[in-house]
């Protein structure tokens, strides 16, 4: 399994709680219901942020 780093556990975690409160949003500003949609956020996030995650699935 991948190794992720402290700073995008922190992100996908933000993510997480944001999703289930009902204010994180997607792109086009949409809510966002899904859980994995929402991990799939955190993670863009933490790339952005420039943390150790692994490369995006094509």
């Amino acid at each position: 399994m991948a190794k992720y780093s402290e700073k995008a556990s922190e992100k996908v975690g933000t993510a997480l709680h944001e999703e289930k409160e009902g204010k994180l949003k997607t792109g086009t500003g949409k809510k966002v219901t899904s859980r994995k949609q929402a991990i799939a956020i955190g993670l863009s996030e933490a790339r952005k942020a420039g943390a150790k995650v692994p490369k995006k699935k094509d």
